[in-house]
């Protein structure tokens, strides 16, 4: 299995919700997350851009990357069905999922994707976003190993 990357344009400066998403991080065991914050640039979405590339760069030398981006318009699951899709992805990918600044993705980041991905029709900060998402993680997780934490 593969481990999943997490890139967010912006740091977490919210210490409920960094304790929250800790917790999280406790709790996950396979696949591992790995978090890599990017610089904002007041929304300038090509800086921007070229702060996400580097990292998808970097994280790309040891190999291929299937790269997820998080917006609005993207595809949505339910809970039991991202955990189905999630798992087969990792079992053969190295998963890096995507959150953008305030305005969202720059062209290259959104030229560069293989997938989509909406966690509600709802917008949501991105610091919640990234809690979201990681919870979300965390259920696939225990919907995988057939834990009650998903009931």
């Amino acid at each position: 299995m593969k481990d999943l990357h997490l890139i967010v344009v912006g740091k977490l400066n919210d210490n409920n919700i960094a304790e929250l998403e800790r917790d999280y991080f406790k709790r996950l065991t396979s696949p591992k997350l790995t978090i890599h914050e990017v610089k904002s640039h007041s929304e300038n979405l090509e800086k921007e851009a070229k702060e996400v590339s580097a990292k998808l760069d970097e994280l790309e030398k040891p190999e291929r990357l299937f790269i997820v981006l998080l917006t609005e318009k993207g595809k949505q699951f339910e809970s039991v069905d991202f955990s189905n899709w999630l798992n087969s992805q990792v079992e053969r990918l190295r998963v890096v999922f995507i959150i953008g600044g305030a305005s969202g993705h720059g062209k290259a980041i959104i030229d560069r994707s293989h997938f989509k991905l909406s966690l509600s029709e709802l917008t949501y900060p991105h610091k919640l976003a990234r809690l979201l998402l990681i919870e979300q993680i965390y259920r696939a997780q225990t919907i995988k190993a057939n834990h009650p934490y998903n009931k």
